[in-house]
């Protein structure tokens, strides 16, 4: 058998750019990592303790198998992204304007056409201005928007609404209305009333300074709408990732390990429940697994059947090695390129914005998340250009408003790494 414990140094090459080549790859990896890590477990029933050697080689495998993961979903997600203006594209005679007198503006710094046509948009007051600058033509919005869909972790998973206020607020029936059961003929009784909850989601100024040198600029060939989606998506996607797992809600969205978290024993509206390990900082030594299955079935039958894992690569790795109690590995890869890994068949998503498994530490989260947590998107993103802050570059003051919070504090519960 191939020994894939080195990790690979071009996979992208080496797979010659073939999504289907790269997912054999990963699939041989995990093969690999199975063998290895069965020669792990048959130790430690012999001896009691890991061969150390045994023990490096897995985590050279584990990196390995991250890895070729990764090629094999970015390859994916290339075949099926469009290029901006490419064929096929339908454009109204007012998009390719748009278009044009946006790509005056980038390259030269025009501003008169982009001026008239946001003031006959009526769309001056609420999305530029003398400091705000300029929207971005809606295909290249489109394309920001999508892109962080492939790359952010949490909004992969989420309910996104996109509104074109500052604030987002949802009503939100905590005890749901009052029903029953009644003859055909019978008196109708008035249901009572459902107990409401308001949730607020401000939107927050997220944005990302690409710079350009002037042969850039005058280079004709560049799709210069392309260029900016590709140097804002993944700033934009990278402190995303962060707030919607643990921002603090100022100035950022909430993400949710910020909300209190209680027990799931004592769990209340407002709250996220928790069950732990037994254990400061791991998993218990015998039946880990059970752990998992005790944190899916704290999440109510009706969201359940949408429920989705979310820890970070250390914690993955440590999943990894788990077996059932028939042996089976209970983290299995997924079916093809693009598509999550399954842990006891729910999907697993990978952030590494989750904390590390630690003493205290809430480092699994599982739950529906498209019903738990909501992103809110403001309809727009804007560029302002600069040219003499850092000459001879220029520079793109890039923006997005974006929000976010817990939305049902029924869907996502954690695990925390305690005794």
């Amino acid at each position: 058998m191939t020994d894939h414990t080195e990790i690979p140094q071009s996979l992208e090459t080496k797979s010659g750019g073939n999504v289907g080549a790269a997912f054999e790859e990963f699939m041989r990896a995990f093969e690999t990592y199975k063998d290895a890590n069965d020669d792990r477990l048959s130790e430690l029933e012999r001896r009691s303790a890991s061969d150390p050697l045994i023990d490096d080689k897995l985590a050279r495998l584990d990196r390995a198998l991250d890895e070729t993961k990764r090629v094999a979903d970015t390859l994916a997600v290339k075949a099926q992204r469009p290029h901006l203006g490419g064929a096929g594209a339908i454009e109204t005679a007012a998009v390719r304007e748009h278009r044009r007198a946006f790509n005056d503006y980038v390259r030269k710094g025009e501003t008169a056409n982009l001026s008239r046509l946001e003031a006959k948009a009526l769309a001056v007051s609420t999305n530029s201005g003398a400091d705000g600058g300029y929207l971005v033509p809606d295909e290249t919005e489109r394309a920001v928007i999508s892109a962080l869909k492939d790359i952010s972790p949490i909004r992969a998973i989420a309910s996104v609404r996109q509104v074109s206020g500052s604030v987002y607020k949802k009503p939100f029936a905590i005890t749901g209305p009052v029903t029953g059961w009644v003859a055909e003929t019978a008196s109708r009784t008035q249901t009572a009333t459902p107990t409401l909850d308001e949730l607020s989601f401000p939107t927050m100024e997220l944005y990302a300074m690409p710079a350009a040198t002037a042969t850039l600029l005058d280079d004709s060939a560049v799709n210069i709408d392309e260029w900016i989606a590709e140097e804002v998506r993944d700033t934009f996607a990278q402190q995303e990732g962060t707030a919607f797992v643990s921002g603090n809600g100022s100035a950022k969205p909430k993400g949710f390990l910020d909300y209190t978290k209680v027990a799931n024993g004592s769990w209340a509206w407002e709250n996220i429940g928790y069950i732990t390990t037994g254990v400061d900082g791991l998993f218990p030594a015998s039946n880990p697994a059970d752990k998992l299955i005790d944190l899916i079935y704290t999440v109510k039958a009706g969201y359940r059947g949408n429920g989705t894992f979310v820890f970070n690569r250390g914690t993955q790795a440590a999943i990894r090695k788990m077996k059932d109690g028939d042996g089976h590995y209970v983290w299995q890869p997924a079916a093809s390129a693009g598509e999550p890994s399954l842990l006891m068949g729910y999907p697993v998503v990978e952030s590494e914005d989750m904390p590390a498994m630690a003493e205290d530490s809430y480092s699994v989260a599982f739950g529906d998340f498209r019903r738990g947590y909501l992103i809110v998107d403001r309809v727009g993103i804007r560029v302002l250009r600069d040219p003499f802050s850092s000459k001879p570059y220029v520079l793109f003051y890039t923006t997005k408003r974006v929000g976010g919070g817990v939305q049902d504090f029924n869907a996502i519960k954690l695990l925390k790494f305690e005794a």
